[in-house]
């Protein structure tokens, strides 16, 4: 077993499969599962800094498409759960704060905690998928474009090669 883990990290090391890593890691930490892609671009983007447009980019593909399947993990769990009949006070009003913004909200799905939660509630209101996939877009491309550039400023000469 610990063989096989230590080839299978092998196998996802940077910079070898960088970009493909990137995107795996940055679908998955887009999921509800507990993970996060920040890292793994920066060690991207440090060690080849030609990638920089490129993480960017399969990066937020990657977690935009996280975030569409956190959607519809909503959208079959509100078909398969009968309507909540008795909310807390806070539930209900951050239901209502959710369907005023409505697919805009997902622009917030970038945050940490509850951004990937809030995919999920989109999918559960039923809001339009597309509009929702969009703005996820936005607001994840916005959050590695600026975290990535802020670590590289920090960091300007860490991990060079």
């Amino acid at each position: 077993m610990e063989a096989w883990f230590a080839a299978l990290l092998e196998a996802l090391a940077l910079p070898k499969y960088g970009l493909s890593t990137v995107f795996v890691v940055s679908l998955v930490s887009a999921t509800l599962l507990p993970l996060g892609s920040e890292p793994a671009v920066f060690g991207l983007v440090k060690l080849n800094p030609e990638l920089f447009w490129p993480a960017m980019a399969v990066a937020t593909a990657g977690n935009t498409i996280g975030g569409a399947i956190s959607y519809w993990m909503g959208y079959g769990a509100e078909r398969a759960y009968e309507r909540v009949r008795h909310r807390k006070p806070a539930e209900a009003r951050a239901l209502r704060w959710l369907q005023r913004f409505g697919a805009k909200a997902c622009l917030l799905s970038w945050l940490p905690a509850v951004g990937d939660p809030l995919c999920a509630l989109a999918g559960w209101l039923r809001f339009p998928f597309w509009p929702c996939v969009a703005y996820m877009a936005i607001g994840k491309f916005l959050r590695y474009l600026t975290m990535t550039a802020a670590l590289l400023w920090v960091f300007p000469g860490h991990l060079t090669p």
